[in-house]
């Protein structure tokens, strides 16, 4: 019997369990579960003998794949996958794939209240700025970029758009402004929406250079990962501005020394964007669904390591 792993260091909501168990059982698969773990070890051992594994932000490592002696399939539910070695899969010959558009929707909510929340001055009383009419830049137009840009125009803001990997006349199909290049969207728009991923590419690239292009009154709203942020940089864009914003969902590995610009940084203690009842329960069944179809009909539509 085909056997899945549903592994959470933060469990699912209880309806997604009963789902992912509704679907795989009636599939004719066994699915077991290893829920708020706190030692890598676990996974580690519960991974041995399982065919598939469903993994939230938990780490897919290359330890944890090599211990898989059955395993065929890694769904990450959500859009991120950065957390699966992906070359140790490979090696392996196991299919990885995530979910994606389950969360984004989520995610674009969380980008708008922590955008007010910076634009009214951290809710202490103080005058802030109203966003009707400002320019709000959205960096990658996926799922959660096009979430992003639908809500902003229910704000009445100006939006832009950039994405290397979709025309320019894709994005303004869609009635969004867009550019020719990353450095036109900063250097256009007073607030920019991050949502690219961490690749080799991206890691790194939001730097003094390009952050110190934006308008006066910048703010960065970062729901993406923190690895494609110049921390180091970052920091010296706070010295040399004091109009810069900076609000994320990621602890920064320099979070305590942003601490010292008060209202100008926050972030959450722990990663928000995928935390509702509703993304929960879509990326969860998502992730089961895939796994069925793979095992059934050889289905590889969201694999990741190509």
């Amino acid at each position: 019997m085909t056997k899945i792993l549903v592994a959470t260091e933060k469990a699912f909501a209880k309806a997604a369990i009963e789902g992912i168990k509704k679907i795989t059982s009636e599939a004719g698969f066994e699915t077991v579960l290893l829920e708020n773990y706190t030692d890598a070890n676990d996974l580690i051992k519960a991974v041995a003998d399982v065919d598939a594994l469903i993994i939230r932000s938990d780490k897919a490592t290359r330890q944890v794949i090599e211990a898989g002696k059955n395993l065929k399939l890694i769904v990450r539910a959500g859009a991120g996958y950065d957390n699966i070695d992906l070359v140790a899969a490979t090696e392996k010959g196991i299919v990885a794939m995530n979910t994606p558009g389950q969360n984004s929707n989520a995610v674009a909510e969380l980008t708008f209240g922590m955008l007010v929340f910076m634009a009214r001055g951290n809710f202490k009383g103080v005058s802030g700025t109203e966003l009707k009419g400002k320019k709000i830049g959205i960096h990658a137009y996926g799922n959660v970029g096009k979430n992003v840009a639908r809500i902003a125009k229910g704000f009445e803001m100006i939006v832009y758009a950039f994405d290397p990997f979709v025309p320019k006349e894709v994005i303004e199909k869609d009635g969004i402004l867009g550019v020719n290049s990353v450095e036109e969207l900063y250097s256009t728009c007073h607030y920019i929406s991050l949502n690219i991923p961490a690749t080799e590419k991206t890691k790194n690239s939001i730097n003094l250079e390009l952050l110190s292009k934006m308008p006066l009154g910048a703010t960065v709203i970062n729901t993406a990962r923190k690895e494609v942020i110049n921390e180091a940089e970052l920091k010296q864009v706070f010295i040399a501005r004091p109009d810069f914003k900076y609000i994320s969902d990621i602890m920064p590995d320099c979070h305590q020394d942003l601490l010292q610009f008060e209202n100008r940084y926050y972030c959450t203690p722990k990663k928000q964007g995928a935390e509702t009842s509703e993304a929960n329960i879509n990326a969860g069944l998502a992730a089961a669904n895939q796994i069925v179809k793979f095992f059934k009909n050889g289905d590889k539509t969201f694999q990741v390591n190509k």
